[in-house]
């Protein structure tokens, strides 16, 4: 999406809802990948999560090697948290979007099994805790991208519980309830990725390749905004047809084809 190393460009410096989802995904990326790495003892300060043991089922037992997602939730805390300094309405921000990433990996832990027993039959069951996929984790706080809370700074009231409670999040619209822990926020309008900004940090979609037959995100008139596509021929020279011959070599021929490329304007 874009020639330069910065893949989010300024984004991350804004509090729209896209930060928070770059918040939320980063921080789950770092709790996924430790927890995981822990019970594949690619971490020596850490192995599987063993508390899950002895009965469990009438048919099952815990037992096997649990991901230690509780490690990987307090390395991803003190890891990605100690970032954020100050306490304005962004820190609070980034802190809640950055647990919700650490709660969606929590929360979508699930119980995996193992059968025992002669002849293939599952007399028993050994069953441990397991993290799951990423693609699980992202498609979970891509729903919640798309239902964020807008929310303000508060700190309201003069009497010694507010005190106590210190600054927090609250609903812009005094209709909505709360955010939940899992929920993401943000307090500021998305820019217009639509077009070039370079104060924003945002590359447009000009140039973008789409596809002119797909009614979704890569289709031709919801990448292009609306603008209209520009269509081009290319004749592509590839190899084909290779064959390998003993001992020890490879032969191919070179096909040409023609391919129809759509770009947005």
């Amino acid at each position: 999406t874009t020639q330069g190393p910065h893949v989010f460009g300024k984004i991350v410096s804004r509090g729209c809802r896209e930060t928070a989802f770059i918040f939320a995904i980063t921080s789950a990326g770092v709790t996924h990948s430790v927890a995981r790495s822990c019970s594949e003892g690619s971490i020596e300060s850490c192995t599987c999560d063993y508390r899950r043991r002895g009965p469990g089922g009438p048919d099952w037992h815990w037992g096997g090697c649990s991901d230690n997602v509780d490690f990987g939730r307090v390395f991803g805390r003190e890891f990605v948290d100690s970032n954020e300094k100050g306490r304005d309405l962004r820190f609070l921000m980034n802190l809640h979007n950055n647990e919700a990433g650490r709660m969606t990996v929590f929360s979508e832990m699930r119980q995996e099994c193992k059968c025992h027993g002669m002849s293939g039959s599952c007399t028993v069951k050994t069953c441990w805790m397991r993290l799951p996929t990423f693609r699980t984790v992202g498609d979970f706080l891509k729903d919640r991208f798309d239902g964020a809370s807008r929310v303000i700074y508060g700190n309201k009231g003069s009497n010694r519980a507010s005190r106590l409670e210190g600054p927090h999040l609250e609903p812009e619209n005094p209709a909505h309830k709360p955010p939940s822990p899992h929920d993401l926020v943000y307090f500021e309008k998305s820019p217009n990725f639509c077009t070039y900004s370079g104060k924003t940090g945002t590359a447009g979609t000009a140039g973008r390749s789409c596809n002119s037959s797909s009614p979704g995100l890569d289709g031709c008139e919801l990448l292009c905004c609306g603008r209209g596509h520009r269509t081009r021929t290319r004749r592509v020279t590839e190899r084909c047809n290779c064959t390998f011959h003993w001992c020890c070599h490879v032969s191919c021929l070179n096909c040409t084809n023609t391919q129809v490329l759509h770009e947005c304007l």
